[in-house]
């Protein structure tokens, strides 16, 4: 498609501006879209990126294993998480998520059973029922696979109060005391020491590990390591540091029966957010673009690499680096994506996939909105495999 001339945008923008005239529908008359669309400063930098920066992988290009150990997911969102541990060789035999909508991407990428909405509730507070429904499954004691979960983290979540002073009365960083998640981790704490796995994995955000100095996060520790577990020291990792293009901090603590878990070895090169960016995504699913009026694309396309819009913060990534992390939202509304590191407009889900490594033929249900929380809830696939990989191989080590 055409690109804008600087000089074509900046009239066009000035006349729909003038005539109160939607952009989208004057780019659409020209046969032009969003895409046509240019920043100030668009230098291309494609035979720039550092030397030491590394290739962008998708989960087709490793190892793919069949090793047909089983696996339940809890909270399973999208299944980031399972998609990477599948991919490694794990079977996933139930998923149990509480979001239908969520519920319809699961169903629509995965052929196993997902406990959740319209036929269950998939609320793991509701822990006799969820025992009940994985007995009838065949789910037992002494469960000869891995557990892996990620509590919902907003909570703990430093991004969605940091614009709060932590001694104003707004401040909601409540963690283990939030009346809605705040004990969903010893739920499932609960559930695994009902069930007894091999091995489980429990993500969550960094402020996780630093939440009331660190207490509860320890007797959580504790509790799992009197049934029997090794249990690794909880461990913040950045998904940059493991191939993923985008800077994305977490937290895992992973525990091991009868073994031994070491976490995957850092990587000290990156993979730059525009390399993901690279591969054409015409014609695939989950690429709808946000129709912004002339006045903010105005704004957008004079920021620089890396720069921020400070009325509608949102920021133009640097395609020579990782990405910020991708943003979820709240669970009532949704997340939104960064500025295009070449196009004057946020990305698309399809390209916030990208970023979280998900495979191109993987697809999201729900209107944009819930698309892009689920996208921004999951674990990278690409890490989660690497992680797979780490159990599997302290499994049997």
């Amino acid at each position: 498609m055409r690109k804008l001339k600087l000089n074509e945008q900046s009239e066009l923008l000035k006349y729909c501006k003038t005539h109160s005239k939607k952009l989208s529908s004057e780019l659409k008359k020209l046969g032009l879209s969003y895409d046509s669309l240019v920043y100030e400063n668009n230098k291309r930098i494609d035979n720039l990126f550092p030397e030491s920066s590394l290739k962008y992988k998708t989960l087709s290009e490793l190892k793919k294993h069949k090793r047909d150990m089983p696996l339940v997911s809890f909270f399973s969102g999208c299944g980031g998480l399972d998609l990477g541990f599948e991919f490694a060789g794990f079977k996933t035999v139930a998923m149990i998520e509480i979001s239908e909508i969520f519920c319809n991407t699961l169903r629509d990428n995965f052929s196993t059973t997902v406990i959740g909405p319209p036929e269950y509730n998939g609320d793991v507070k509701d822990t006799d029922a969820i025992i009940d429904i994985l007995k009838s499954i065949g789910i037992k004691e002494n469960f000869p696979g891995v557990f892996v979960g990620g509590p919902p983290c907003q909570p703990f979540s430093i991004a969605a109060n940091q614009r709060f002073s932590k001694n104003g009365k707004k401040f909601k960083r409540v963690g283990f005391n939030h009346k809605g998640y705040g004990n969903l981790l010893f739920d499932y704490i609960f559930l695994v020491k009902i069930f007894r796995p091999k091995a489980f994995l429990i993500e969550n955000v960094e402020g996780l590990l630093t939440l009331d100095g660190g207490r509860q996060v320890s007797e959580a520790c504790q509790i799992l390591a009197g049934l029997g577990y090794t249990v690794e020291k909880p461990t913040l990792l950045n998904a940059a540091n493991f191939s993923v293009p985008q800077n994305r901090l977490r937290t895992f603590i992973i525990g091991i029966v009868d073994g031994s878990f070491r976490f995957p070895q850092k990587q000290f090169s990156t993979v730059p957010c525009g390399k993901a960016l690279e591969k054409s995504i015409a014609g695939l699913a989950n690429n709808e673009t946000r129709e912004h009026k002339a006045e903010s694309i105005e704004r957008y396309m004079n920021l620089d690499y890396g720069k921020r819009d400070k009325l509608g913060r949102v920021d133009r990534l640097n395609p020579m680096l990782p990405s910020k992390t991708v943003i979820a939202g709240g669970t009532k509304g949704g997340g939104r994506s960064h500025l295009h590191p070449h196009i004057p407009r946020t990305m698309s889900v399809r390209e916030c996939a990208r970023l979280q490594t998900f495979p191109d033929d993987f697809v999201f249900t729900g209107p944009p909105a819930r698309q892009f929380t689920q996208v921004g809830n999951a674990v990278p696939p690409l890490l989660a495999y690497q992680l797979a990989e780490q159990i599997f191989e302290g499994l049997n080590a």
